[in-house]
């Protein structure tokens, strides 16, 4: 969420970014609300403060007559006072609405285009295998080896499912301890969040109402969230911290939840697109300063480029542009992982920042100086399972079936080298 006093000084800006990010939003709509908005809140003070004026009055009136007179006064001016509180309360629904609709203003270094197709790649890193053989799907690889049940986990969850078994599970885990010693190096603090949160927070960090079909909702209205970006900006929210506190650095864990209601018949083969998965994410909050954002918006982009090199997994990087930036981000990164048996690189990780958009929902403020200001928000991706298999995996393969396992992974796996065929 904008400031509203930012909006009405720089209506322009905030159209044009609108325009950017090919989100149909009438600034002029929203200052013609404010308006009333504003003339109606003076009108409902006045008419509150002559009530209270009359009412006082009553009191100290001993002739009856006059008494009577001043009480079907003060009976009209809460009558008034009532209808123009309906009125205001009307007018602040929709002014509320269009604030949430208002879409942030994009960096300059934002590349202007439609959509993902136009997405710049920033660099590649990492070089590609090349096999003397046909290479295998991570699906073939693993359930050959015994890593993953698909069957099974149809059975028990349904579309989607999936059951990582034996040396997929240890995998898993030994991917998340590798990743949670290296981020801890780098001077966050670990966290295990829930994956429950409330519907509020989901407004807040702007997952609601634009991706409402691919959150799972809870009989009490409350939702499983997709990232524990939701619940690590609610962790502060409505708090005033201290400046000497910041940056609040955070790597939290959670299970994570998707319908992939869009991708309907997408990506339906294997790991890509699950319902249920693991997420280590990054999250920073910092002082209110588009420079601090930016350098920690460069560090947790690349942190998490530095555990792929440890994995030795070849990425590249992309630049979103301004039509597939969503409504709340400043600026982000996307990285790919390549994946040999689609001979394309597939999303892995995304880093974004957000200056003060979410932290004025979650109304996360620090205090400069005895002046309060809202902190700026950045939040990227460590590493999710299993989506990290399908690359891991087939780019290891040999061709006996067996799979190397990075050297980074084999302390955690107990010092083997390659998952191997079961004879």
């Amino acid at each position: 969420m904008l400031d509203i006093h930012f909006i009405r000084d720089n209506k322009d800006l905030v159209q044009e970014a609108a325009r950017k990010k090919r989100i149909d939003f009438d600034v002029a709509k929203l200052i013609e609300v404010d308006d009333s908005r504003r003339k109606l809140q003076q009108e409902v003070d006045d008419l509150r403060a002559k009530q209270n004026v009359a009412s006082s009055a009553i009191a100290s009136i001993e002739n009856t007559e006059e008494k009577q007179q001043k009480i079907a006064e003060s009976k009209e001016a809460k009558e008034a006072l009532q209808k123009k509180e309906e009125e205001l309360k009307s007018v602040m629904e929709e002014w509320k609405n269009l604030m949430i609709a208002v879409p942030n203003v994009p960096d300059m270094s934002v590349p202007d285009g439609n959509d993902e197709n136009d997405n710049q790649e920033v660099k590649q890193v990492g070089e590609k295998p090349t096999f003397s053989f046909e290479p295998k799907d991570h699906v073939e690889l693993m359930t050959n080896l015994g890593m993953v049940d698909f069957d099974r986990g149809t059975k028990i969850h349904g579309f989607r499912g999936y059951v990582l078994i034996g040396d997929g599970a240890l995998l898993s885990h030994a991917i998340w301890d590798c990743a949670r010693d290296f981020y801890l190096k780098k001077n966050f603090t670990y966290a295990l969040p829930p994956a429950i949160a409330k519907k509020e927070y989901f407004y807040g960090t702007g997952h609601l109402p634009t991706e409402a079909e691919d959150l799972y909702q809870t009989q009490d209205d409350d939702y499983l969230s997709g990232t524990s970006e939701v619940p690590m900006m609610a962790y502060h929210s409505d708090e005033t911290l201290k400046k000497e506190d910041l940056p609040k650095r955070y790597l939290a864990f959670s299970p994570c939840y998707r319908r992939e209601a869009g991708s309907y018949g997408k990506d339906t083969k294997g790991l890509l697109r699950v319902h249920e998965f693991y997420k280590l994410e990054q999250l920073v909050l910092c002082e209110a300063d588009h420079e601090q954002s930016v350098q920690f918006h460069e560090e947790l982009n690349r942190n998490t480029e530095e555990f792929l090199e440890l994995l030795g997994l070849p990425y590249r990087q992309v630049l979103i542009s301004s039509g597939d930036l969503s409504s709340g981000k400043v600026k982000q990164y996307d990285t790919d992982l390549w994946i040999p048996s689609q001979k394309t690189y597939r999303e892995i990780s995304s880093a974004s920042y957000y200056h003060d958009f979410q932290s004025r929902r979650f109304n996360i403020r620090y205090d400069d100086e005895g002046k309060k200001r809202y902190v700026h928000s950045l939040n990227a991706t460590a590493i999710p399972t299993p989506r990290v298999l399908i690359s891991l995996i087939e780019n290891n393969q040999q061709s006996d079936g067996s799979v190397t396992i990075p050297e980074a992974l084999r302390p955690y796996l107990g010092g083997r080298e390659a998952f191997t065929l079961r004879s």
